[in-house]
């Protein structure tokens, strides 16, 4: 006999008794995900799937309208690349994994699970772009990204995440600042427009700023226990 909803909901933890708890009953009850054997990985379930899809969709449907294109580019990434622009993985250090062996041998040189992508386009970027007559490159890639996090949560924040990095080269820095202005407002309309979710758009502290960024701009909301999750670039 199934239970009914009286019981169904004294399974769920009240909200200003333990907030972090839950949410993670909230998201579990809801069929959205699950916790698996790989530790801090969750699966995704089909609603939860769904949700995803709704909004790559809802999100790339207006990236296409300012210029976006889509690519895709290796999940492994060499070491010795990694290292090219050290002050951008400074801040990516503690949570990236490597691997070190390919079948039963050693590899020559350890590669990363893409944290992110930036040294990955910066060096394609290098060997694309052969005039100004080729810019701007505005390219996208919807993709996994794995970072070694130690405290998680299923989809605010686990080791292995879906998500959207676009990377751009332009002809002057005032066109890069109006596309990241542009994509700023792009950013806050999903979220607000299909997500229902008032945001705040602004500018990064000097502290707060992407490793490596000249600035970095974010939209941010507030959550019932008034912590802020934010996306930024």
């Amino acid at each position: 006999m199934s239970k009914n909803n009286n019981d169904f909901v004294k399974e769920i933890t009240n909200i200003e008794d333990d907030f972090a708890k839950w949410y993670t009953d909230i998201v579990l009850k809801a069929d959205l995900a699950d916790y698996t054997d790989t530790k801090g990985c969750i699966a995704i379930k089909p609603y939860g799937y769904a949700i995803w899809e709704n909004i790559q969709k809802y999100a790339d449907n207006k990236f296409k309208k300012i210029g976006v294109k889509n690519i895709y580019l290796p999940v492994l990434i060499p070491e010795s690349l990694l290292n090219k622009e050290k002050e951008h993985v400074e801040g990516f250090a503690p949570e990236v994994a490597w691997v070190t062996q390919g079948g039963q041998e050693k590899l020559e040189e350890k590669l990363c699970i893409r944290p992110t992508s930036e040294t990955m386009f910066s060096v394609l970027y290098s060997k694309w772009v052969k005039s100004w007559r080729d810019l701007p490159m505005i390219y996208n890639q919807w993709c996994n990204v794995l970072r070694w996090e130690k405290e998680t949560r299923p989809f605010l924040r686990s080791r292995e995440f879906l998500w959207q990095e676009g990377h751009t080269v332009h002809e002057t820095a005032e066109e890069a600042k109006n596309l990241t202005l542009k994509m700023l407002d792009t950013y806050a309309e999903v979220i607000e427009e299909l997500l229902a979710i008032p945001v705040i758009k602004g500018r990064k502290t000097e502290k707060e700023k992407f490793a490596g960024a000249v600035e970095t701009y974010t939209v941010e909301t507030l959550m019932h226990d008034r912590k802020s999750p934010s996306i930024w670039y």
